[in-house]
């Protein structure tokens, strides 16, 4: 389709709803600022607004005392949100932001209104909106045609199937000229129920025009849906791996700490903090996995604050960072590189003693240990080396 020039249908607002409770989703918060993939819910609507071709300003109602909720779902995109706070029915909501927009010196030509909790909204939905403005139609919105038969049903009992041909699922964005939104919204009889906005200005008598809506902008109402409707749109948890080396020199007169236990050796492992370089090595591959740099740039040599410092506090560090990321550790592998001392009397505990620090089940962590069969700094027992690699899933 050729691109759609949006100056020819005058100047372009929306209003995302973002007010309502979302409670059947699960989560223990409202489902718009539950993350999908990387971002919120909330911040997938936005962005998908802002791709309109000719989009200005996008006006977020949410509910009262929510804006610190809001604005951290919101954090990741430009421009800057304006918010309103909406009422207690989905119709309240729209009538408060129309107001503002009527308050502005120069009001939009039209207006979008559309529910957060469709996060994704294809290019082409948008193109034939956009279309259907152009075209000169009051108002325009996507829907699907129903699939499945449908019956009447009385007390539990199958009745009457339902003619579908011309019966169809109403989505999200509806487009309006903004003096008829206004219009419909000031001749609303408040004792109806109002599910949407086309229902309101076919009340004054405007048509509706239909667009092909799409299944990728599928409503989020349950838990399950969050993976159902990401998966459609290419967004959803995904697997990450990173990897780690470290080698630190083997010194006489310390304490040989590996994988957070104390080891009996006649030497020990020389550097800024305790020097356990198994646990180095995996720490920098969590980060690596989460790419968010590494091991030293999170805890300087320079900084005195590490000097001696216990290396556990670096791997719970990391373990943070991945719940951070609304994320879970599938597997950790640490390889001991060393002539001496034998790592095989400690694997168990080692294992025991990082799946303690990550909060995971002893079966996601492996630990090993090798030799160089005498060659180079390990082979002539001057130091220990350590790699590791972690896997994570992020974004469930």
């Amino acid at each position: 389709m050729a691109s759609i020039n949006a100056q020819q249908v005058g100047t372009l607002t929306a209003i995302l709803l973002a007010a309502g409770k979302g409670e059947r989703a699960g989560g223990g918060v409202a489902k718009q600022y539950r993350r999908l993939g990387a971002h919120s819910v909330l911040a997938h609507a936005y962005a998908s607004l802002r791709r309109i071709e000719g989009m200005g300003q996008i006006v977020v109602v949410i509910a009262e005392g929510e804006e610190s909720n809001a604005s951290a779902a919101l954090a990741s995109v430009e421009p800057s949100p304006l918010f309103v706070t909406g009422g207690a029915e989905r119709r309240d909501s729209v009538r408060r932001a129309i107001d503002h927009l009527s308050q502005l010196g120069s009001p939009p030509s039209h207006v979008f209104v559309h529910d957060s909790a469709r996060p994704f909204i294809p290019v082409e939905v948008g193109n034939r909106l956009l279309a259907a403005l152009e075209s000169g139609a009051a108002a325009a919105m996507p829907v699907l045609p129903v699939a499945d038969t449908l019956v009447q049903g009385y007390e539990n009992l199958a009745g009457e199937v339902v003619p579908r041909a011309d019966l169809y699922r109403v989505q999200t964005p509806q487009v309006f000229r903004f003096n008829v939104l206004s219009a419909a919204h000031d001749g609303w009889d408040i004792s109806r129920p109002a599910t949407d906005d086309a229902q309101m200005v076919r009340a004054i008598g405007h048509g509706v025009v239909l667009v092909d809506g799409d299944q990728r902008l599928e409503k989020i109402t349950m838990a399950e849906d969050f993976a159902r409707i990401g998966g459609m749109n290419g967004i959803g948890p995904e697997y990450r791996t990173g990897t780690g080396y470290d080698v630190h020199r083997l010194v006489p007169g310390k304490p040989l700490w590996l994988c957070g236990l104390e080891i009996p050796h006649s030497h020990g492992l020389s550097g800024h903090s305790d020097a356990d370089v198994a646990i180095h090595a995996l720490v920098d591959a969590i980060l690596g996995a989460l790419a968010e740099g590494d091991i030293g740039q999170h805890f300087p040599p320079s900084d005195p604050e590490w000097r001696g410092a216990a290396s556990w506090r670096f791997l719970e560090f990391a373990r943070d960072r991945i719940a951070a990321r609304h994320g879970r550790l599938v597997h950790a592998d640490v390889t001991i590189i060393c002539e001496a001392p034998k790592v095989g009397p400690h694997r168990d505990a080692m294992r025991d003693r990082l799946a303690e620090i990550l909060s995971v089940s002893r079966d996601r962590i492996s630990v090993k240990a090798t030799t160089t069969e005498g060659l180079g700094f390990a082979g002539r027992r001057e130091g220990i080396a350590a790699q590791a690699s972690a896997t994570i899933l992020v974004g469930e």
